[in-house]
């Protein structure tokens, strides 16, 4: 197990850790091959994961580590259900994924846990020479995205930044209409995240008004961010896309940002309203850091600017607010808005119906896998997002979302803070690539 692990760790450093490009649908036939994942995480987010990845016949799950027993049990239902053997449980302490991480012969493993462990779980993983998926999430300073790319480099083991919004069918065909000049050169793009999540971060899982011990889900530990964070706390989204639209790490990298923020009001109006104590609720008296609506705006060394919303308290449908803007025309898409306005094409000053746009630019993955994708998770973009996993894992190559990726859009959360604390000042972007964007070619969606 440890032999094979070294040899895989030295032919990575042998090429130089090379930034090999997988494609997702024209990858060499490897049903004869198998290929072990654990998990370490099993909630909602991960049992998501694990009925994606179980679904490819080449898998075997030796492993998973939660300490969650319910999480477990509804774990090994669905794993006996897919028809694959019981794996080993590690649940003894929030430790037990470093024994998991050693003890098993793992290929690859992939994270959903609170946000506080992804980059200890990931640099733990890398060094083991586990190939390494890890849900989206902010950090929580500068030193832990450097930790990612250091760990990577050192080791030569990957990292995969699971941002399954980069899959969206929309996403993925305005990708295909930015790379053929359809809005002529890019200046500005908008995304965020724009999902009312009051009844997430307060949740007892029967409707009741509850955070921390004893809440359900998320509202067990992604609350205490609202409490006691302000800023861009979940950047990932909404950038996620933008980035491989303006080739981000790839001929182009973000530079600088500045955040504001408004007051923080809506949670405890949400207590108010829907507790019997009202404003006498302990809640109400919470000095809430996280402002309603946060903005950040964003420099690129190509000249764009990205601006990114996170609006999480106030009651609203949801949205990501996706805008992609160049010199011919600009078009606006997401939930309930799909419009297009491109000079020469569309009647003059007035917006037209995007629909028959994103259905030319439909792009190849979902032409030709959308009727399997579709019931893979948030409306079919999980299916592509865990099959690319499954497929550079196997092959032991860098992921099209890789450790590079990951680090520039952790740090917006950060960074963020340090800009509201002190009134927008600008902060500078580092570049965790150290150089290397200036060479590095596109590979995302190709």
């Amino acid at each position: 197990m440890i032999a094979r692990r070294k040899f895989v760790q030295k032919s990575a450093l042998g090429m130089g850790a090379a930034l090999v490009a997988p494609t997702l649908l024209q990858s060499k036939d490897r049903s004869r091959e198998s290929i072990r994942i654990g998990f370490i995480g099993t909630g909602l987010r991960g049992r998501n994961h694990i009925n994606n990845i179980l679904a490819h016949e080449e898998v075997i799950c030796p492993a998973i580590c939660d300490i969650d027993p319910k999480a477990v049990d509804l774990t090994l239902n669905l794993v006996k259900e897919k028809g694959h053997q019981s794996p080993k449980v590690y649940s003894k302490n929030e430790h037990s994924f470093k024994e998991m991480l050693k003890a098993e012969d793992l290929d690859a493993v992939i994270i959903a846990t609170n946000w506080v462990w992804h980059t200890p779980m990931c640099v733990e993983a890398m060094e083991n020479g586990v190939y390494t998926g890890v849900e989206v999430s902010g950090a929580f300073s500068i030193d832990e995205c450097w930790d990612l790319v250091d760990t990577h480099e050192r080791t030569g083991t990957h990292l995969m930044f699971m941002e399954n919004v980069c899959y969206r069918r929309d996403v993925m065909a305005v990708l295909n209409m930015v790379r053929d000049d359809v809005f002529g050169e890019l200046l500005h793009l908008r995304g965020g995240y724009l999902h009312d999540l009051r009844t997430v971060k307060f949740n007892d899982g029967d409707g009741g008004v509850i955070y921390g011990d004893g809440a359900y889900g998320e509202a067990r530990w992604r609350t205490e961010h609202s409490l006691n964070r302000n800023g861009e706390l979940y950047p990932t989204h909404g950038l996620g896309p933008i980035n491989t639209m303006i080739d981000v790490n790839r001929g182009n990298r973000l530079t600088s940002l500045s955040s504001f923020a408004t007051k923080a009001k809506s949670l405890k109006n949400f207590v108010k309203k829907n507790t019997s104590e009202g404003e006498d609720h302990p809640y109400t008296k919470l000095d809430w850091k996280l402002g309603d609506v946060v903005t950040t705006t964003i420099s690129t060394a190509n000249g764009e600017t990205i601006v990114l919303t996170h609006d999480t308290n106030t009651p609203r449908p949801y949205s990501l607010g996706f805008r992609v803007q160049g010199v011919d025309g600009l078009i606006d898409f997401d939930k309930g808005t799909q419009r297009i306005y491109v000079e020469g094409t569309s009647p003059s000053h007035k917006w037209e119906d995007a629909a028959e746009w994103l259905e030319r630019y439909d792009h190849k993955f979902w032409k030709e896998e959308g009727e399997l994708a579709i019931d893979g998770g948030h409306g079919g973009m999980d299916y592509f997002l865990d099959k690319q996993f499954v497929e550079s894992a196997k092959s032991n190559t860098a992921p099209v979302l890789d450790v590079y990726d990951a680090a520039v859009m952790r740090s917006i959360t950060p960074l963020s803070e340090v800009s509201i604390r002190q009134g927008g000042a600008v902060q500078q972007i580092p570049d965790f690539t150290r150089g290397k964007w200036m060479n590095r070619k596109p590979v995302f969606g190709l």
